[in-house]
């Protein structure tokens, strides 16, 4: 272990919760009072980057430590493959206990399909995982069987029980599976607040009257219901993230655990007149990033320089005191949160390569550092901000005469940042060859929802299970 005592590590993350609608992000509004404290005594990484701003692509250089166009995964619903180091792979081969709980979506185009125990799982042993699924209120997923379960209830709410009894067993007398001596990582993978915004325990919807709702300035024309619902699935997982936190400090392991909280990438939510994802603007790309952590150098620290989703897995690694493995392409940032020397990323190196769905426009690159943001399609340089003076992004500099030199100067950063990955920027019919994708008509890899027969073991009477399998009641 590098000489470092081995900790725990629980990782937990939602799908598509934007930096600016955190109370530690800067809303006047959204309640996240838990993420708020977490960053009051502990470590907040300002500017973390979500480099492919979508859910597949995320997750995929999230385990690897890589970027999509050495994975190949720059879609939605295409499959992993087994062949490379995982977070999950590297920390079992150290001897670790390996958990994950939620939404997958690295198992290819089946998204209610099964993935069985192996390879395919990346590493990870203890599992309740759907491939991925919105219906949050009847929320498929399974366990070592192809019997389907269903979660009892707001998806994200038994997750988090089906967490924190897994934090208490790991913390009771050793069993047959489990051993306390041995550290452990889990990761938490929560749905919302991704669409259905709707899609949320009433008693958090009434506290956001639609109009009376934060509306950002770059936003035009607001759906007031659906960030009252956006609002509303993010105070909600606040709780979660509460009682996650309150579980690790009853068990005496708040202090040796490496405790994160972040998203895979924001919701435009209207901004700039864009909806989603996939799009270079703050609130699409920039995602909170929050940790409690042993080796911190005080509460309350803020690192401001780009954190790009390919050094999550290093600096986990880091801080646990593990080697890296050769073939990640991100960095350790283990020394910026101990306080130590450490220079940082000067950009966060963003990118669409084959847009899909929802965004049908040119494929882009570009860069995100701490003061502008510039990004180029196929056409040539497309937006330029001073994110200081500008931080809602409502003045595109790219192309004005007053500031070509900025611009001269962000293009050669960006293609310096290209040249070291071998990037072009080509079209994406060249990329979808190369990795032998076929798409639809929107872009997308075609997937399938499969639905289980009525009666099987798992449909809805069946609720939500324990460690073991068995019917899980909440307490």
């Amino acid at each position: 272990m590098s000489g470092h005592r081995a900790r725990n590590i629980v990782f937990v993350f939602s799908d598509q919760h934007r930096w600016c609608s955190t109370g530690f992000g800067g809303s006047r509004q959204v309640r996240t009072p838990y993420m708020d404290g977490m960053a009051d005594e502990g470590v907040v990484f300002d500017l973390a980057v979500s480099n492919i701003p979508v859910c597949t692509p995320w997750r995929a250089a999230f385990l690897t430590g890589q970027y999509p166009l050495t994975t190949g995964m720059f879609l939605n619903d295409v499959r992993l493959p087994a062949d490379r180091p995982t977070l999950g792979t590297v920390l079992r081969a150290a001897g670790y206990d390996t958990a994950y709980i939620g939404k997958w979506h690295l198992d290819g185009p089946s998204r209610g399909g099964f993935t069985p125990p192996g390879p395919r799982r990346q590493g990870f042993d203890f599992w309740a995982v759907g491939n991925c699924t919105h219906d949050y209120m009847h929320s498929l997923y399974y366990r070592d069987s192809e019997a389907p379960l269903y979660w009892n209830g707001y998806d994200a709410e038994a997750q988090t029980s089906l967490a924190i009894e897994y934090i208490r067993a790991r913390n009771r007398a050793p069993s047959r599976n489990r051993n306390r001596d041995r550290p452990f990582a889990l990761v938490l993978s929560w749905g919302p607040p991704h669409n259905p915004y709707e899609a949320v325990p009433g008693r958090y919807l009434d506290q956001y009257p639609p109009e009376e709702v934060e509306v950002r300035p770059n936003c035009p024309d607001p759906a007031r219901d659906e960030l009252a619902g956006y609002y509303a699935h993010i105070t909600a997982l606040d709780d979660q993230l509460a009682r996650l936190g309150g579980v690790l400090e009853e068990q005496g392991l708040l202090d040796e655990t490496v405790f994160v909280y972040t998203s895979d990438h924001g919701d435009m939510l209207g901004s700039q007149g864009r909806q989603r994802k996939q799009h270079p603007w703050d609130e699409s790309i920039r995602v909170p990033f929050v940790m409690r952590c042993p080796d911190q150098a005080h509460a309350g620290l803020r690192i401001g320089t780009p954190f790009n989703v390919v050094d999550i897995m290093p600096t986990l690694l880091g801080l646990a005191g593990i080697p890296v493995p050769g073939s990640c392409e991100g960095r350790d940032h283990a020394p910026a949160v101990r306080g130590e020397a450490f220079a940082g990323n000067d950009a966060g190196y963003i990118m669409s390569i084959a847009p899909f769905s929802e965004y049908r426009g040119q494929p882009w690159r570009g860069i995100r550092t701490s003061g502008h943001t510039y990004v180029r399609n196929l056409d040539g340089p497309w937006l330029l901000y001073d994110n200081r003076e500008d931080p809602c992004q409502l003045s595109n500099l790219a192309g004005r005469e007053e500031h070509a030199e900025l611009q001269r100067r962000m293009d050669g950063r960006l293609q310096r940042e290209m040249d070291r990955r071998g990037d072009a920027l080509l079209p994406a019919g060249h990329y979808l060859e190369r990795f032998g994708y076929e798409v639809n008509e929107t872009g997308a890899v075609h997937y399938e929802t499969a639905v289980p027969p009525p009666g099987r073991p798992g449909s809805p009477d069946h609720g939500g299970t324990n460690l073991d399998g068995k019917k899980m009641v909440r307490r």
